[in-house]
This record gives C-alpha cells, sequence and structure tokens, in this order.
C-alpha cells in the first residue's frame, strides 16, 4: 500500500486527536464520553472539514466497517485533489447506523461527500494501524528510487526493516513517537 502524502501527514494528526480524547487530566478512560460530546457538536464542527479534517473525522470513530480493502488502499494513495467522494466508495465501505445522521449533517455541506471519504481513509488506517508504518517505509523506498537524497531522513527512521513496521515489538512504541513529536513542537517531556 502507499500512503499519499495528504494521508501520510493526516494520519499522524488523526491518530493525535483520538489519542487526546482518550483519557482526562486524571488519567480517566472518557473517550466514549468525548465521542458523545464530539458528534452532538457536528452541525457546528462542520464548518472545520476543510481546515482541520482529523478533529472533524475522529467523530466518524468506528463508524464504518469495510468491506473492500483494495479500494480503500486504492483511496489513500490519492492526493486531496484527486479523492473520490463518499457515494463512489458505497461498495466498500458501509456506515454504522448509528452514524448515518452524522453522515447526513455532512453531506449537506459542499465538500461532505468528500470529507467523508477522508474519514472513511483516516478510520481504515487507524483500524489497521500496522499498514501505516508499512506505508511510510515504501514511501521512503520510492523517493530513494527517485534519486532523493536520503541524508535528510532521521538515522532510526532509516534503520527500520519492513518487519519493524509489522512487529511493534521491535520499534518503537506509539508513546514514545508522541512524546519525541510533541518535545519537537516544543512541549516538555511528561515524565
Amino acid at each position: 500500500m502507499k500512503l499519499s502524502p495528504f494521508f501520510y501527514d493526516l494520519r499522524s494528526a488523526y491518530q493525535a486527536e483520538l489519542d487526546d480524547l482518550v483519557s482526562d487530566s486524571e488519567g480517566k478512560d472518557v473517550l466514549r464520553k468525548r465521542l458523545a460530546e464530539k458528534r452532538a457538536e457536528m452541525g457546528f464542527l462542520v464548518q472545520m472539514m476543510d481546515l482541520a479534517p482529523e478533529m472533524v473525522a475522529v467523530a466518524f470513530h468506528k463508524a464504518f466497517r469495510f468491506v473492500q480493502a483494495d479500494a480503500m488502499e486504492r483511496l489513500l494513495a490519492q492526493g486531496r485533489d484527486e479523492l473520490p467522494d463518499w457515494h463512489s466508495l458505497g461498495h466498500a465501505v458501509a456506515l454504522e447506523p448509528w452514524a448515518q445522521s452524522l453522515a447526513q449533517t455532512v453531506l449537506r455541506e459542499p465538500q461532505g461527500a468528500r470529507f467523508l471519504a477522508v474519514a472513511a481513509g483516516l478510520e481504515y488506517l487507524q483500524q489497521h494501524a500496522r499498514l501505516a508504518p508499512a506505508a511510510a517505509l515504501h514511501d521512503d523506498d520510492d523517493a530513494e528510487d527517485e534519486g532523493a537524497d536520503t541524508a535528510e531522513h532521521d538515522d532510526d527512521y532509516n534503520a527500520l526493516s519492513a518487519d519493524d513496521a509489522v512487529e511493534p515489538q521491535n520499534s518503537r512504541t506509539r508513546e514514545e513517537a508522541g512524546a519525541e513529536w510533541l518535545a519537537d513542537a516544543g512541549f516538555d517531556r511528561k515524565e
């Protein structure tokens, strides 16, 4: 599977958004409560579909059933301007019954059909998390084949093999990667 730069960038933002919703300041699991709040605010959130799709897409967490993986993988290879709309994915993705009204709210918006395709793609990546690192490695190999300068890449990243991407015990944990990303963004490390 090959991820487009569009989905490559959005997948980590989507995962970070989900991670933010999981627990409160006391460490209690509040994901269901926060997702319910997001879903109740969908009428307002649709205004952010183009600016921050990952913030709106989390409302559709676990809202999709994927019946054709190859169609989803083709979707994930598309750039922002080449994305199909939701209606063309009917053969590959089904909405859970509880998400039908959310989808109708989104589909009333001019870019709603395209956004639902993005949300489905992000959720597919989240549900099939082992594919995202493998796709990133595949994209890195493609860049090398096209003559890209590999000196710019982090040595730890280049040291990963395809086996590391599939077997998480051989690679950094999500928490370590998240902590590193936050530190790079200027936040203090949580000890």
